[in-house]
C-alpha cells in the first residue's frame, strides 16, 4: 500500500468489521490500479495455487455446473475475502468451479467488472451461505489478517465445516507478531489494522480446529514490491475419514455462525 502511514497498533476493537468494509470500499479503485500486475509476477504464490488446483480437482465433487455458474469441471472452491477477484479469476482459468465472497461492495464492483463470467457475492467468511461439506477447497488469501485473534478458532472451524472430507484450505498471511495500523491509504480518510501472525501458531490453531497440516511455507519480504515482512502460507486438509461436524463447544469458541462476530477480509490486502 502506498501513500499511507503505517504504525504499530493494539488489537482491533469491536468495529473491525465496519472498519474493514469502509477501508476497502475507499481504496478499491486505487488499490486495483496500483497492484494489478503484482499478483501475476509472484511465482511462489502461483505454485501454491497450482497445488490447490490439483488437490481440489482430485476430490471430485464438481458436476461442471456448480457454485460459480460457469462450466468449469474442476473441484468446487470458494475464495473467501476475494477483493478484486484476482485469485478467483486465476483459479477459474485453471478449470476450478470457483466463486468469490467479500465484505466490500466496491471491491466486488471491480471483480465483477473485470471478470463478468464469474460469480462474486457480498458477505462474511463466517456466514457465507454455503452448505456444509460441499467444497473441495477454501482459499483465504490474506483475508484472515483483519480477524481478531479471539475469532480465529470460529473462523477455522467454519472453514473445516465447508469442506468435504479430504478437502483443502489454503491460507496466506503476513508473518510476524505485531499489529500494523495503516492510515490514510492513497490519501483516503480511513484506517485499518493488519494482524501479522506467527506461522507455527496459525498451524497449531488449524490443527486444533480439526485440520491436518499439509504444508507450511514462508518466503522473504519482496522489498521491491514494498513488503517489509515475510509472507506465510499454510495448506491444511480436512481428514479424509472425517465425517463429523464441529459443534459450538469444540475448541472453545468454534462453530458459531453469527454475522455479528464474523469478518470477511480481503484476499489481496497490502503486502506490508
Amino acid at each position: 500500500m502506498t501513500d499511507a502511514t503505517a504504525t504499530t497498533a493494539p488489537d482491533p476493537g469491536p468495529d473491525h468489521i465496519a472498519a474493514t468494509r469502509a477501508f476497502y470500499d475507499a481504496v478499491a479503485e486505487d488499490y486495483t490500479d496500483r497492484f494489478r500486475d503484482v499478483f501475476a509476477a509472484q511465482p511462489v504464490e502461483l505454485a501454491l495455487l497450482a497445488g490447490l488446483v490439483e488437490a481440489a480437482s482430485g476430490t471430485g465433487t464438481s458436476t461442471g455446473t456448480g457454485l460459480s455458474g460457469t462450466s468449469g469441471t474442476g473441484g468446487r472452491v470458494a475464495d473467501l475475502g476475494c477483493g478484486p477477484g484476482w485469485v478467483t479469476a486465476h483459479l477459474a482459468s485453471c478449470g476450478l468451479d470457483v466463486f468469490g465472497l467479500d465484505l466490500s461492495e466496491s471491491m466486488l464492483r471491480v471483480a465483477r467488472r473485470e471478470n463478468p463470467g464469474l460469480r462474486f457475492e457480498q458477505g462474511s467468511m463466517l456466514d457465507p451461505g454455503i452448505p456444509d461439506g460441499t467444497l473441495d477447497g477454501v482459499v483465504s488469501w490474506y483475508s484472515s489478517i483483519h480477524v481478531p485473534q479471539d475469532d480465529l478458532p470460529a473462523l477455522f472451524a467454519g472453514f473445516r465445516r465447508l469442506l468435504v472430507p479430504g478437502g483443502h484450505l489454503l491460507l496466506a498471511f503476513q508473518a510476524g507478531e505485531k499489529t500494523l495500523r495503516v492510515e490514510r491509504p492513497f490519501g483516503h480518510p480511513v484506517v485499518l489494522d493488519f494482524q501479522r501472525r506467527r506461522p507455527d501458531r496459525m498451524a497449531d490453531a488449524l490443527e486444533r480446529a480439526g485440520f491436518t497440516l499439509v504444508l507450511r511455507s514462508e518466503r522473504a519480504a519482496d522489498e521491491e514490491q514494498g513488503e517489509s515482512t515475510p509472507q506465510a502460507f499454510l495448506i491444511a486438509r480436512r481428514p479424509r475419514a472425517d465425517h463429523s461436524v464441529p459443534s459450538t463447544t469444540d475448541h472453545g469458541t468454534t462453530g458459531h455462525r453469527t454475522t455479528g462476530h464474523s469478518t470477511a477480509g480481503h484476499s489481496t490486502a497490502p503486502r506490508s
